[in-house]
């Protein structure tokens, strides 16, 4: 029977992974709007939570361990934390709100089904806090971790986040012109990295979980800017 080497098993986890969430999106908000698009990303959310967890158990043949947040995962997090939140309204402020179409952004969040106020606080609801340890424990926990193991760590940071930043390019192309897209997805690429140094740092979600939080919540509040103000 043939048996994948380590490098040749990250190499095929990353390869089972990376792509799923950017189809997900793509055929949300692209192929198939409505139910079924709404379906496809559900499932593509289902496929991220389960394989790092079913690679974990019978590839990797280790446990799932909880490791409770430490006092310096705290402070790092809330630090990090409100420093992306405050930067990314203040570009938001400078830059965005000249360069975006409202008008288009409206009519796509209406197409999604985010035009209704609770709909939108439940889903920022769960995107914030749900979703943001979802990408923590598959981008940087699962992620990271087999980049790590091609290439070395600050090369897997870059990595890591370059990976983490596609799927959102590919939901903000839908969204907004070239310019706000190539901006968040810096944006995006620049808090992946600095997630995936936390992670590399403290050997800890929290920080990256925390940071995200804040992070989620400035995009929420913009979101709540565009479509309802």
């Amino acid at each position: 029977m043939f048996k994948l080497n380590q490098n040749q098993n990250a190499l095929l986890a990353l390869l089972l992974l990376v792509p799923v969430p950017s189809i997900g999106v793509a055929t949300q908000l692209y192929m198939l709007p409505g139910l079924k698009g709404h379906l496809v990303a559900l499932l593509s959310k289902i496929w991220m939570l389960l394989l790092p967890t079913i690679w974990l158990l019978f590839v990797d043949k280790d446990n799932l361990k909880v490791q409770y947040p430490k006092r310096r995962d705290l402070l790092a997090g809330f630090g990090l934390g409100l420093l992306m939140l405050c930067i990314m309204l203040i570009v938001y402020w400078l830059l965005g709100a000249n360069w975006i179409d409202v008008k288009y952004v409206r009519d796509k969040a209406t197409q999604v089904g985010l035009d209704s106020f609770a709909v939108y606080l439940v889903g920022s609801a769960y995107w914030i806090f749900v979703n943001s340890l979802l990408e923590e424990f598959v981008w940087r926990w699962f992620v990271y971790r087999k980049c790590e193991m091609l290439v070395s760590s600050p090369l897997a940071v870059v990595l890591s986040a370059l990976f983490f930043t596609i799927h959102h390019i590919v939901g903000l192309a839908a969204y907004f012109d070239w310019r706000v897209t190539t901006l968040c997805s810096f944006g995006v690429f620049l808090a992946g990295a600095i997630w995936s140094w936390c992670y590399l740092t403290y050997c800890s979600i929290w920080p990256g979980y925390i940071s995200h939080i804040f992070a989620d919540i400035a995009i929420f509040l913009i979101g709540w800017q565009l479509i309802f103000a």
